[in-house]
This record gives C-alpha cells, sequence and structure tokens, in this order.
C-alpha cells in the first residue's frame, strides 16, 4: 500500500509538471499570434533602431493623412509588405518593390527611375486629363514609401539597395506637392516628406 501511494504521489506530480509545460507552451503560443494580429503602425511593437531613429510623432500615426502610414494607401502598403514578408522571410525587400511599383503603377520596373523627378514630366502628367495622378503618383508613390519604411519599423533597416527606389517615390511626391500647393496641408506633408529623406539616409 504504501509503495502504491508513493507511486500515486509521483504521477501525481508529474502530471502538475506537465501540466504547467503545457501552459507555457500554450501561454508562448498566445503571444505569438496575438503579434501576428497586430495590424498597422504601432510604436509599442517597433524595432527599437527604428525607434530610436524616428522621434517625429507624425511618422507612428495611423490616422494622419499626411504620415506614412496614416493615409489608407499607405496602411494598406505596410499591411501588404507584411503579408509579403511572411511568405518570404530571406528574399530581398527589392523583390516587393519591383512587384508593388509595377501592380500599383502598371508600369514596367526600369521605367520608375529619376526622369519621373522632372518637372517637365509632372506638369505633363498633371495637365494630361486622361492620366490619373491619384493613383499614379500619389499611391504609387506612398505604396513604394510604405513598403519601404515598413521594413525600417520591422526590421530596423532598410536595404541599401532599395533606397534610390523609395528616394524617387519621396522626391516625387515633393515636387508633385510644390506643384499643387494648396496652403498648410501642402506645406506640412512637404516637411514630413523632407524629414523621411533623413530617416532614409540614416537607415
Amino acid at each position: 500500500m504504501k509503495k502504491n501511494y508513493k507511486t500515486l504521489l509521483i504521477i501525481f506530480a508529474c502530471s502538475l509538471l506537465l501540466g504547467c509545460t503545457n501552459n507555457k507552451k500554450q501561454n508562448k503560443i498566445s503571444n505569438v499570434d496575438n503579434m501576428e494580429e497586430i495590424y498597422g503602425i504601432n510604436k509599442e511593437f517597433a524595432h527599437p533602431r527604428a525607434i530610436e531613429l524616428v522621434p517625429e510623432e507624425f511618422f507612428w500615426s495611423n490616422y494622419d493623412e499626411l504620415a506614412p502610414f496614416g493615409s489608407d494607401e499607405g496602411d494598406m502598403a505596410l499591411a501588404e509588405y507584411r503579408d509579403w514578408r511572411k511568405d518570404n522571410p530571406n528574399s530581398s525587400i527589392m523583390e516587393c518593390l519591383i512587384w508593388t511599383i509595377e501592380s500599383v503603377g502598371e508600369m514596367k520596373f526600369q521605367n520608375y527611375n529619376k526622369q519621373l523627378l522632372m518637372e517637365s514630366t509632372l506638369l505633363k502628367q498633371i495637365e494630361d486629363p486622361t492620366f490619373d495622378e491619384q493613383q499614379y503618383i500619389f499611391t504609387l508613390d506612398i505604396s513604394v514609401i510604405g513598403t519601404g519604411f515598413g521594413q525600417l519599423v520591422d526590421e530596423g533597416e532598410i536595404e541599401k539597395e532599395a533606397k534610390p527606389t523609395i528616394s524617387i517615390a519621396i522626391n516625387r511626391l515633393i515636387k508633385w506637392s510644390e506643384l499643387h500647393s494648396d496652403g498648410e496641408h501642402s506645406k506640412q506633408f512637404i516637411e514630413n516628406l523632407q524629414i523621411l529623406n533623413r530617416i532614409l539616409r540614416e537607415a
């Protein structure tokens, strides 16, 4: 009887230990699931280097239309980047940028170049009633910016190879905004974009 009693105690203790271990595993899985449920820009979950590089609060806004992730287009770009990264954990972000430009911009990637920054090119597009500048300038460039800075937010860096492409997006939006100047909003948007240029150099 004594042996049976001791055996029961050992079995009971082991079951408690196993239960605690399983609970810890379940909690860990739960935390991973919660991380996967995070949507949009959230400074609390950003990479420490991104937080260090970007003290400006507008950058972390999920509702400021003049912020990289505050517009519907920027929010969508961040979500699309994260979905792409899950499927391509070891790939260069250039693959995502090429896909973004060719799908959103409906153009060949090689045509997304410094020629787009020329004032004559921009004026021609703006004055063309058949050219959808909202889609092919604003939405496209914000999508490129959201992709590039999405990597900074989540990974603490922006790949060197991607910077020239992201720079085109930022600087075209600056020039486009200058040509569409409507007062305070354009001025603030340009100032925000100039800050993004600084962050891009330092990232």
